[in-house]
């Protein structure tokens, strides 16, 4: 288990749009966009310095969830690939594959081939889930959700470090050959997603980092407070990679009926905000933008990077 933002440092990274489109953040441009939109949001940020760019994951929406939730959601571990193949230096994160959904060794095959093809890029963010429709569908015991999440991590950790795994099911006793092997030592970095209790603690005890997914109910401070103590009583490292969502953005441009929390502005502005979550203690801040088109999401990254981040970073 190992941190892989340094010491003092503080990243940014985006969860890509597009990919997923529930009504509850889709902006109306993106039902209208595919791989080539994508593309130009993906590379943008390689240029822009964002450390990762992130995919969602969902396999099917049950009706009537789709009519909150919509049916576009890219496979995570395709779509990751595809974009590991168009960038050059971002890592490539799951924000978050569901690992109930799926045996460990086909996650744990997935990713480790992922950062095998991509140079060390990959980072597995994984969660609990939700979808109980889903769960139902795909065959898995929704009420076990936390538990076999909890189990299949031990079993992924133990095929990234070992080509032959000895956990995973019955016959692995006898050791189950997983090559290619990841090109890390040990395999991607595993953040654990989610923003109840059960989740922080996992992320404290099972994890290399956490994603937040919404403001915890404890509130951030609490938090991160309750990773320390857990990781410290667990005899952990107190090197991990600490997670918060930041309001959306908007760099010039004209966008119609922003919401009043939107982050807006001169660089200077936008960057002394940015600056009180990292005072929370998070080393990584997601960031959203709110745009016009894809065009004017892949314009404002750049800028982001180029006269935002510098000052929060100084």
């Amino acid at each position: 288990m190992a941190a892989i933002i340094p010491a003092g440092e503080v990243v940014w990274g985006i969860q890509l749009p597009i990919q997923s489109q529930s009504t509850i953040y889709v902006q109306d441009w993106e039902p209208g966009s595919g791989p080539a939109e994508l593309a130009l949001i993906a590379q943008a940020a390689d240029r822009a310095g964002a450390a990762y760019v992130a995919v969602c994951d969902h396999v099917g929406i049950p009706r009537p969830a789709d009519e909150s939730m919509s049916s576009t959601w890219y496979d995570t571990v395709a779509t990751l690939a595809w974009l590991g193949a168009l960038t050059e230096r971002v890592w490539l994160l799951s924000h978050v594959y569901v690992l109930a959904y799926r045996h460990p060794l086909v996650t744990a095959k997935a990713f480790a081939t992922l950062d095998h093809l991509t140079g060390g890029r990959a980072v597995l963010g994984v969660g609990a889930g939700h979808l109980a429709s889903e769960f139902e569908v795909l065959g898995v015991d929704h009420a076990d959700r936390g538990p076999a999440t909890d189990r299949a991590i031990e079993v992924i950790r133990a095929a990234f470090e070992e080509e032959y795994p000895t956990i995973g099911g019955p016959g692995a006793e006898v050791g189950v050959g997983m090559r290619p092997r990841p090109e890390r030592p040990g395999g991607p970095p595993i953040w654990v997603g989610g923003s109840s209790a059960p989740a922080i603690r996992r992320a404290a005890r099972l994890g290399d980092g956490w994603l937040p997914q919404g403001p915890p109910a404890m509130g951030m401070r609490a938090a991160v407070e309750t990773i320390r103590s857990e990781r410290a009583a667990a005899g952990l490292s107190e090197s991990f990679d600490l997670g918060i969502n930041g309001a959306p953005i908007a760099i010039g441009g004209v966008v119609e009926n922003l919401p009043e929390w939107a982050l807006r502005g001169r660089p200077e502005e936008i960057a002394e905000s940015i600056r009180r979550y990292t005072s929370l203690g998070a080393n990584q801040v997601q960031v959203r933008f709110i745009a016009a088109s894809a065009a004017d999401y892949a314009e404002q990254l750049e800028r982001f990077g180029n006269e935002v981040w510098p000052l929060v970073a100084g």
